[in-house]
């Protein structure tokens, strides 16, 4: 087993949607592909707003993570999100998710970063427990959320 990561371009898009639609079928939450399509190719065009990687194993699509990135006044400088993480469940437990996490930490340093932040479900112990085993932390403070446009998969 042969695990690659690297930075998805736009022709990666295709992938990225059925990975991204693969992960909200889980969560049974429809996609739009358009919508999806949109989102990655309006994040692809400007480096500033962050990243997407995508890991393959044996040169098949194994999962991505997406990276976002705002200023902090907190922080007093830029924070990044991690904004998806999914991996196929055919290749949980391989490492593949720990890879896309260290490949977006990296990223987030390389942009001066402050600070990374990842919303989890608190039901969901698998995702905590990656995201502990990553360094992730819970900083005490609630994630609340004032919608001002429906999300992608309204």
């Amino acid at each position: 087993m042969s695990v690659e990561i690297r930075a998805a371009t736009d022709a990666d898009i295709p992938t990225l949607v059925g990975l991204m639609t693969s992960f909200y079928a889980e969560a049974d939450l429809p996609l739009p592909v358009a919508a999806a399509t949109r989102a990655f190719r309006t994040l692809l065009a400007d480096d500033r707003l962050g990243g997407v990687w995508l890991a393959s194993i044996d040169g098949e699509p194994a999962g991505h993570v997406v990276l976002t990135v705002c200023f902090s006044m907190e922080y007093g400088g830029l924070r990044g999100f991690i904004d998806d993480l999914y991996v196929r469940s055919a290749v949980r437990r391989r490492g593949v998710a720990a890879g896309l996490l260290a490949a977006a930490r990296v990223s987030a340093v390389e942009r001066g970063v402050r600070a990374l932040h990842v919303e989890a479900g608190p039901d969901n112990q698998a995702a905590g427990q990656t995201y502990a085993r990553a360094g992730y932390v819970d900083s005490g403070h609630v994630f609340l959320s004032l919608p001002l446009a429906a999300p992608v998969h309204a």
